[in-house]
This record gives C-alpha cells, structure tokens and sequence, in this order.
C-alpha cells in the first residue's frame, strides 16, 4: 500500500498510535526539497488542537528558504493568504479554547488581519533527529515548537508538531501548492 493511500485510509481521524506508525515509515525529506507555498489541514488523533486551525482559517506554510520561513498562513474570510507572527496568537491559550469560539474570533478576521500580519520570517528550516530518523524540521524563532517533516510523496509532507507544552504530537498534512511555485 503506497504512502498517500495510508495516510488517506487514516483521514480525517485516526488513533495517535496509527499516526505514528504511518509518521515512522514515512522516508525523511531534506530542507532542500521544501520550497513554496504549502496547503495545510490537520490530521485529528484526539490533540487538544485538533480542529483548532481549520477553525481559525489556518491555510499552511510558506517555505522561501532555509532561513526564510512563514510558518502560519491564514486565509481571511475574502479569500486572501497573509502571513502572521506566532507571537500574537496565544498558542499557549489554544487547547482550551473550544473551537466554536475560535471560527466565531476568524469572522473578524479582516478586522484583525493588520494586527497579526507580518512581512518578516519568523522560522526556519534544519535538519535534525527526530525518532531516530534526521529530516527536514521548522524550528520556529520565538515559541518552543519544532515541525518535523516526512514525505509522503513529492507534493505532500505529514508533519509533527513537537510542542514543548503538550506532550502528544499534533499531526498535519502540507501539499504544495503549485500556483504559488
């Protein structure tokens, strides 16, 4: 069974343990390989995040080289993908904000667009162990987070969120997204 149908028969929710497994096959990539403009949509294993992202407008990444990292995009509710700092969104607060409250705080998201744009990278990309296996990470500049990357295929990447905080991984999926190569 190839990769991507593996990863598919475990979408949208599957058990942490299942996506472990799937995570520990999956071949390393090189911070080399990830370039562009990356889709993003969670992988729920019962994390206190899950669903969290996809209710804030969370669209993905934005990788424009190894010292040159947007590590959240959203979409606002017109439609256009902006780049934010970590820093002002409370991370920390997330777990316990149910997410009815987070998709009613992204229907001000036009109000709140200029507060949490940034034009400045806030991430960057290494390579570095992670289960015995060395692969490409984004090691974020100011939180205590670490994604860590695996390839599913040459356009999808399962990635593992290390928060420092919580001791369960949190799983998501990145496809590049080939009209902003």
């Amino acid at each position: 069974m190839s990769a991507s149908t593996r990863l598919a028969s475990l979408e949208p929710v599957c058990p942490v343990a299942a996506a472990l497994a799937l995570y520990d096959d999956l071949p390393p990539v090189r911070a080399a390989e990830i370039s562009g403009r990356w889709h993003g949509r969670e992988l729920g294993t019962g994390h206190p995040m899950d669903g969290l992202l996809a209710a804030s407008g969370w669209y993905g990444k934005q990788f424009d080289g190894p010292d040159a990292v947007h590590p959240l995009l959203f979409r606002a509710p017109d439609g256009d993908v902006f780049a934010v700092d970590p820093r002002r969104i409370p991370l920390g607060l997330a777990p316990r904000l149910p997410a009815p409250v987070v998709a009613r705080g992204r229907r001000v998201m036009s109000l709140l667009k200029p507060a949490l744009t940034t034009t400045k990278h806030r991430a960057r990309l290494r390579e570095l162990d992670h289960r015995g296996v060395v692969s490409a990470a984004m090691v974020y500049d100011h939180l205590p987070i670490i994604d860590v990357f695996r390839r599913v295929d040459d356009d999808t990447l399962l990635g593992l969120m290390d928060f420092r905080d919580i001791p369960q991984p949190y799983f998501f999926v990145l496809v590049r997204d080939q009209a902003a190569d």
